[in-house]
């Protein structure tokens, strides 16, 4: 049994704990507004732990009707004051809990419930090492303190500034609680003002249980003692109450809070999973994009994650993948295991299954906002439609749930398609999703690729957007329907005619007039308006492709394309009837760098095209000046 403190005496930390502390106040904690978050959560479990005794404990009751945590500071006096009016210590427990580095007095206190109690307590501590952060800002810490059921008398007061030992004597307390006085080192005392103070409690600690209430300055000089008390938290989690006593307005305006978004938000889910392991979900779709969402891709805000509603950090990194980050929400659980400092997120069966939720939750909204339709869908498919073509790329399991809310340009209409609206569409014997993918809407309808497809009524899909390229690359089919280019060489024609020896001659002295710029040249009936057309390789890589890898920086194989010749088109009758040599080589150059135009590709030389173009135009204007002179 510990003896009973009379005088004041000076202990030693229990084992090497001057090292420890050390430790903890240079490494252990990243962020020093973290010593106000560690505090007021130990105030929230002490109010928690009293109002749990009051309910067995007849000489408690009526000490837990004003539980607040109050928070005040003194810039001349360099100092932070948190004071609750919860449980308690008596000196064995200030001893045992404050001398003993990890002693979590929480944790202890949790373990003793029973099933039902321990349900309902909102208990945060852990680890029994969040008081010490205060030596992250502070020189010196004092506790006072007065265990519920005790005398004023036997209240005891703590010292320390943090270099291996504790001094421990005898104080009064006229009510039940602890008062913990931070004398703020002078790199930290920039904390000792109202907004500071304000922001960081708002921040991490908004929705504890209990009225946080900051004393600030008065601006009234009748107000007692020149300060005035605020009550700077809601104290009340949105997301813990039932969902049905919760009005629409309630959840925009928490939205707009937590966002920063004036615009509101487009659609909501609020699910809550009770059992051995309970967690809450708020998840938002908003109504507008950042302007730099498409850009950073690493951000790390939008789902903040909170331990029995107190902020630990901001987790869409760990909780939602990187083409849902658009969304934006609340995860609170209390049995997600975190470091030491509560600032890392440790991998867990629980963070795998709230992942899949949070995902599962996220599509089920944007299905919802898709099968409605109308402007709420265009908003959404406009801001987030890019973004969220990179779960095809980037989630193996969700790819045809995330390929099914796509949509796409189509040629059987003006309106936007999908796959599934496409499949709908198909005749009996189509087995192939035909696409083309183009620069821009305008290049894609009047691409040379399409002119058999029209004329055979079927439908393409037109992908203008730059990611839509990797979108097809990594979804090889659809429902068992395989997605095919049609740059490829288009459509398994059985009716169409064969190309005659004459075509397929000019074919060859074309491959020999442009040499090594094209692979092969071939003569088909795939167009019905265009002289030429480029032909991709089925597993090479398209032009536009290349265009776009070039533009990033990056480096791009050395391809060379294939040419195709419609034998039918009057350019081509003309370069057929012209004889081996210059001018034929230039009209051979012509029809390819046409060809790459159309295709939305870019030429080797420019200039060299438009010496030909202006030349064949001389020749042809002089040959008309002399016929018309004749």
């Amino acid at each position: 049994m510990t003896e009973k403190t009379t005088k004041p005496a000076t202990h030693r930390f229990d084992a090497e704990v001057n090292q420890l502390l050390k430790l903890m106040i240079n490494a252990l904690y990243s962020n020093r507004e973290i010593f106000l978050r560690e505090l007021i959560s130990n105030a929230s479990d002490a109010s928690d732990k009293l109002r749990f005794e009051a309910l067995t404990d007849e000489n408690l009751k009526g000490l837990d009707s004003e539980l607040t945590i109050d928070v005040s500071f003194d810039p001349q006096a360099h100092t932070l004051t948190v004071t609750d009016h919860g449980i308690g210590m008596s000196e064995a427990e200030v001893i045992e809990n404050l001398g003993t580095i990890a002693k979590s007095g929480t944790r202890q206190f949790l373990e003793s419930l029973s099933g039902d109690a321990k349900q309902d307590a909102n208990l945060i501590g852990q680890f029994g090492v969040g008081f010490y952060s205060a030596f992250i800002v502070a020189d010196e810490v004092v506790v006072e303190t007065r265990r519920a059921g005790l005398s004023p008398e036997e209240a005891i007061r703590w010292s320390s500034k943090g270099e291996g030992e504790y001094l421990l004597e005898p104080t009064t307390k006229d009510k039940p609680g602890t008062t913990i006085v931070l004398h703020v080192s002078e790199d930290h005392r920039d904390l000792l003002n109202q907004w500071q103070l304000q922001r960081i409690i708002r921040h991490y600690s908004n929705h504890i249980a209990f009225p946080i209430q900051l004393q600030i300055p008065a601006e009234d000089e009748k107000d007692k003692d020149g300060v005035k008390t605020e009550v700077v938290n809601e104290a009340k989690a949105l997301w813990a109450r039932p969902k049905n006593e919760i009005e629409d307005e309630e959840y925009q305006s928490f939205y707009s809070s937590l966002a920063n978004d004036p615009q509101g938000a487009l659609s909501w889910a609020h699910h809550q999973v009770e059992g051995t392991q309970s967690y809450s979900l708020l998840l938002y779709v908003p109504k507008q994009a950042p302007f730099d969402l498409l850009m950073n891709r690493d951000a790390v805000e939008g789902l903040k994650l909170y331990i029995q509603r107190v902020f630990i950090m901001d987790a869409a990194e760990q909780l939602l993948p990187r083409y849902l980050r658009f969304m934006r929400g609340v995860v609170d659980s209390s049995d997600l295991p975190l470091n030491v400092s509560r600032e890392i997120l440790q991998d867990s069966p629980l963070l795998k299954k709230i992942r899949a939720t949070v995902i599962k939750r996220s599509l089920d909204l944007i299905e919802k906002i898709t099968e409605d339709g109308g402007d709420d869908w265009k908003k959404f498919y406009e801001a987030f439609g890019t973004i969220l073509k990179e779960g095809v790329i980037e989630d193996f399991e969700q790819r045809e749930r995330v390929a099914s809310l796509l949509r796409f340009e189509t040629t059987h209409g003006d309106e936007m398609a999908g796959f599934d609206a496409y499949l709908d569409r198909m005749a009996e014997d189509q087995e192939t999703i035909w696409y083309l993918t183009a620069e821009n809407a305008q290049v894609a309808k009047s691409s040379p690729h399409l002119e058999a497809f029209k004329k055979k009524g079927i439908e393409v899909l037109l992908l203008t957007d730059r990611i839509d390229e990797w979108v097809v690359s990594h979804l090889s089919e659809y429902k068992g329907k395989a997605l095919k280019s049609v740059t490829t060489g288009g459509l398994d024609d059985k009716e169409a005619k064969k190309p005659s020896k004459a075509a397929k001659k000019l074919a060859g002295r074309i491959k020999k007039a442009l040499g090594d710029q094209v692979g092969e040249v071939n003569a088909t009936h795939h167009m019905t308006d265009s002289a030429a057309r480029i032909v991709n390789d089925e597993h090479g890589m398209s032009l536009q492709m290349q265009k776009f890898m070039r533009q990033a920086g990056q480096p791009v194989p050395e391809t060379t394309p294939n040419l195709e010749i419609n034998p039918d088109h009057a350019l081509v009758e003309v370069i057929e009837n012209e004889a081996d040599g210059e001018r034929f080589e230039s009209l051979a150059r012509l029809l390819f760098d046409q060809a790459l135009l159309a295709e939305g590709g870019e030429l080797a030389d420019p200039a060299a095209y438009v010496r030909d173009v202006n030349a064949l135009l001389v020749n042809a204007l002089r040959t008309t000046d002399s016929e018309s002179a004749s």
